[in-house]
């Protein structure tokens, strides 16, 4: 069982844009600003880093819901801040208010869920997934 987390609990995560998270690397039509994948990647980690200092033995926090909107836009160059702040626990999963901010706005908001697994657990269950099952061999 994790440890609590208190309501309130933060963390945040930072990158600059470089452009292999832009658009254009995607499609190189597009323009060059910070895509709306990386943006919810720097807030899973806030998320993550939140969580991390309750994290005992192997286990690890894994993102279950996402609701964000992408509202401005980062380009080359741009640092960017993501912070996540605990709001919500029901019995296993995290609920975080997230936010993404380009040193001049609010980029991106909503929120993020996480739950903590055993991470040998959540590996063997995903191998055991992966196996043939002894009906499809036979």
């Amino acid at each position: 069982m994790p440890k609590p987390v208190p309501i309130g609990t933060r963390g945040e995560a930072e990158t600059t844009v470089e452009l292999r998270h832009t658009l254009t690397a995607w499609r190189d039509h597009l323009p060059p600003v910070y895509s709306t994948p990386y943006m919810i990647g720097l807030m899973e980690a806030a998320g993550y880093n939140a969580l991390e200092p309750f994290l005992e033995g192997d286990e690890v926090s894994v993102g279950t819901t996402i609701h964000i909107k992408h509202r401005a836009p980062a380009v080359v160059g741009m640092k960017i801040k993501a912070e996540a702040t605990l709001e919500d626990f029901d019995g296993r999963f995290y609920t975080f208010r997230v936010s993404a901010h380009n040193g001049h706005e609010v980029i991106g908001y909503g929120t993020i869920s996480r739950a903590i697994v055993s991470k040998s657990k959540f590996e063997e269950k995903q191998r055991a997934r992966m196996a043939p099952s002894a009906s499809a061999r036979s």
